[in-house]
């Protein structure tokens, strides 16, 4: 069967055929549409495949590793950022391995499109040594993701899947294979494998090292990494993931003068990458993301020159494209296709009219201005657009949960008040513990869960304090009396600017959560009923 699927749906597809049982995430761009794919799919829900949203990243590659454990297939989904969050788990499950099959798909944003950096998750398969498989369109994502599985139960061991955001979110015609069952529940033979203390530890590691044969051997061998013959040997290309795909845009099979070898599957092929050192004069590396491959064949050939990213014959940051790649083989396109067209307007991001953030940033700017600038602890999400004109109210953002703790630690050298804006999935995801240490130390923080009572920067899930940030917040210890409520609407300012300044002067944790919903989620909540009043 064929069908038209986005890379995301694509992997999402491969894990319901292969039998997966459950899909853990935290949304985030470019990896949200696989767990939604498999949330609106009938298929899953008919098999009873797990599908909802975690609280943040860690949680959700726990939960995964818990499902492999008990000998179902699992998969776990993040952005690049996102596996920071989730790094002390992933790197410890591959120690520990695994019972069922477990992939990780770890969907990079290279060009920051909607992330704080471009980190090159490749770099954290080669540090846990997992293999790592880079699809270099959307029917390798089908593909790999469907084998993936197998490849995790062949060596107990977590896989990981690395797209980039144009593999992510573009669109082609995807075979599909068949249906799998799903693995009966079943408990690991080693019945310590999982428990980490050094003893165990020792043991599995040395059976991580002893894998690593397998895995050059699989990637050596494998049907995604391929050798294609050229008669011209002054370049050797290296291609790998998405950019193979960028060179065959210029250079169709068959049209390429040069030596190819396309590396989807890591660890790198060595054998294969010695033999076009070999038969060329020089090698040109094109990879999406980090120098990683360039960096490596550097290491291990004694030939120079290798060119790519390092040199500057190919960008250090952002994306590639056909164009870059064909700049950096010499080879004049002129391309009119690939330049922007006149009538795409460029969009500046910008809060929703409407949006219950901008009451807040108002009554927030006016009740700080008898304390001046430099006060604002900020998170990530649609609040971040905060620091923009013409609010200017927001002073940091570093990562998830950072609002709360670097409040603290402000507050700590004495600067009070020091305030937190947080969105309400951004605080059960990392701002909770950071609050508790507030609270632990009754340190004198205000902390703002501005709560539109969604995730809505990307797309509107449901966020894991729903109907419940009250609760969350006297349950870490919070006194009831400072856990203030509001209404952000235009004729509530002065109250939100009084309720501001007195818990600005309370010397302990307060928190404030105006809420209101999302003005987006309400009109698709408001557009979806109408729908179903029409039909009744």
């Amino acid at each position: 069967m064929q069908k038209l699927l986005l890379g995301d749906e694509a992997i999402a597809q491969a894990a319901i055929d292969a039998g997966m049982s459950g899909v853990y995430a935290y949304p985030g761009t470019p990896s949200t549409e696989i767990t939604e794919y498999v949330q609106a799919s009938k298929l899953a829900e008919e098999r009873n495949i797990h599908s909802d949203w975690a609280a943040n990243e860690k949680t959700a590659m726990e939960a995964a590793l818990g499902m492999a454990y008990a000998g179902k297939r699992s998969m776990t989904c993040m952005k690049h950022v996102g596996l920071n969050v989730a790094a002390d788990n992933f790197m410890n499950a591959a120690i520990t391995g695994v019972n069922g099959g477990m992939v990780v798909v770890v969907a990079d944003d290279p060009s920051m499109h909607s992330s704080q950096n471009e980190q090159d998750s490749r770099f954290y398969g080669k540090f846990a040594m997992i293999p790592v498989l880079e699809p270099s369109n959307q029917q390798e994502a089908y593909d790999m993701t469907y084998g993936a599985f197998e490849l995790s139960e062949k060596y107990k061991v977590p896989v990981m899947i690395r797209v980039t955001t144009r593999i992510a979110h573009s669109r082609a015609g995807v075979i599909t294979k068949e249906l799998k069952p799903q693995n009966n529940q079943s408990l690991p033979s080693d019945p310590r494998q999982f428990v980490l203390l050094p003893s165990i530890a020792r043991k599995q590691y040395k059976v991580l090292l002893g894998n690593q044969d397998h895995f050059n051997a699989e990637s050596e061998n494998s049907a995604y990494n391929h050798y294609f013959e050229g008669e011209d040997k002054s370049v050797g290309i290296i291609a790998c993931g998405l950019g193979y795909n960028y060179l065959r845009e210029i250079l169709p099979e068959g049209d390429c003068k040069y030596p190819v070898l396309k590396v989807t599957q890591y660890p790198l092929p060595e054998k294969q990458v010695k033999q076009i050192a070999n038969e060329t004069e020089k090698l040109l590396v094109i990879e999406e993301g980090y120098p990683m491959v360039e960096e490596m064949i550097k290491g291990f050939l004694e030939k120079e020159p290798v060119t790519g990213r390092l040199d500057g014959t190919l960008p250090r940051d952002g994306e590639l494209n056909a164009d870059i790649v064909a700049a950096a083989l010499g080879i004049q396109t002129g391309s009119k296709e690939s330049k922007v067209p006149d009538f795409v307007a460029n969009r500046p991001p910008s809060m929703c009219p409407g949006c219950s953030h901008i009451d807040v940033y108002n009554a927030l700017n006016e009740a700080l201005a008898a304390f001046g600038q430099g006060r604002v602890f900020s998170d990530i999400g649609c609040y971040t657009l905060g620091a923009l004109e013409p609010f200017n109210a927001i002073n940091t953002c570093v990562d998830m949960g950072a609002s709360v703790t670097m409040a603290k630690g402000a507050a700590d050298a004495g600067l009070v008040p020091a305030v937190t804006v947080i969105g309400d999935s951004t605080f059960t995801h990392s701002g909770m513990t950071g609050l508790l240490d507030a609270v632990n130390e009754n340190s004198p923080i205000t902390v703002i869960i501005s709560d539109n009572e969604s995730t809505s920067m990307t797309g509107g899930q449901d966020s894991s304090a729903l109907g419940r940030l009250e609760a969350i917040c006297q349950g870490l210890g919070v006194d009831p009396e400072h856990i203030r409520v509001l209404n952000p609407i235009k004729r509530n300012h002065d109250d939100m600017v009084k309720v501001m300044q007195e818990e600005f002067d309370y010397d302990g944790p307060s928190v404030i959560i105006p809420r209101r919903e999302c003005i987006q989620k309400a009109a698709r909540r408001r557009k979806m009923e109408a729908k179903q009043k029409a039909k009744s």
